[in-house]
């Protein structure tokens, strides 16, 4: 019974779409490996591998637990919503009281990811969930809640950065506001679906407010931002051809995102939402670790 109900909460959660934020944070511990020496003897010793493995685990256990809260949540107004209504929660399939627990235990993961880094990484911890939290109830109240998703995503390369050098330096915060821009902009596809719920219950969204055709382009223009965003960090970090080649796989699949995805069409929102974006994170984390490790360490 219990591995049932963990099986359906994983699914719940989407478990497998940690892919979506995963890559960019062990981008944001790559390029704080460089900034430290590639070359430099240990470089990739145990305590490197260790500090990777505690970024992956702090990364699920943060997403897992945003994820089982959003729907804890959300649960009343996806029961009203005909979309949503079949979601775990509201179809009886999971009780609360499991998922209060999964997020609960998630959270303590995520504790003890952050304390097995280093000092200043637990000291921001709950700073950090309060934030991955908290994005559940935005939509309440702000049409931005699409940036505070997109922020709490973002926060991860720069968090990545922090476990691997122990503290901050400001040019990576371009990864963060790339993967905000990038998070905003597709969630704002996907919540076109419920413009005419969002419209009945008064629910916060850039849809909403702006309408379908309005708030496709206000997505196309944070895309923009995403890629001038990249565009930024490999000028401040100095990076190579590889780096500019991903940036450039990046902008071709978010075209082709909103080139499937119409005003008076969305039927592909699932696509362009799930499969695009899936390959965008992927592809960028593909090329910037290729720049990194096989040019940089042996400048």
């Amino acid at each position: 019974m219990f591995l049932k109900r963990l099986r359906l909460t994983l699914d719940m959660i989407k478990f497998e779409h940690s892919v979506f934020a995963l890559p960019f944070a062990l981008t944001g511990a790559l390029l704080a490996l460089r900034e430290s020496g590639l070359d430099v003897p240990g470089a990739w010793g145990p305590v490197m591998w260790k500090k990777l493995f505690w970024i992956v685990v702090a990364m699920v256990g943060a997403r897992s637990a945003a994820m089982a809260f959003n729907r804890l949540a959300d649960a009343e107004i996806d029961g009203r919503n005909p979309r949503t209504k079949i979601r775990h929660i509201p179809a009886g399939l999971l009780s609360r009281t499991f998922c209060w627990g999964f997020t609960l235990v998630a959270s303590a993961v995520f504790f003890l990811a952050s304390w097995e880094l280093n000092t200043l990484c637990f000291r921001l911890a709950p700073v950090a969930l309060a934030i991955v939290l908290g994005y559940s109830y935005t939509k309440r109240f702000t049409q931005f809640s699409h940036l505070v998703l997109g922020f709490a995503l973002g926060i991860a390369p720069a968090a990545a950065w922090i476990a691997v050098r122990g503290t901050l330096d400001p040019r990576i915060l371009w990864l963060t506001a790339a993967v905000m821009f990038w998070t905003a902009g597709f969630d704002i596809i996907y919540s076109c679906q419920d413009y005419e719920f969002d419209s009945a219950l008064q629910l916060y969204s850039v849809p909403r407010f702006f309408g379908i055709r309005r708030a496709l382009l206000i997505a196309r223009a944070l895309h923009v931002l995403m890629i001038v965003s990249l565009g930024m960090l490999v000028w401040e970090l100095k990076l190579g051809v590889l780096s500019v080649a991903g940036i450039t796989a990046v902008a071709c699949l978010l075209i082709y995102e909103h080139g499937i995805v119409k005003a008076n069409d969305l039927s592909r929102v699932n696509a362009a939402f799930f499969t695009m974006n899936g390959w965008v994170s992927v592809l960028f984390f593909v090329f910037w670790a290729a720049d990194i490790l096989l040019i940089h360490q042996h400048i």
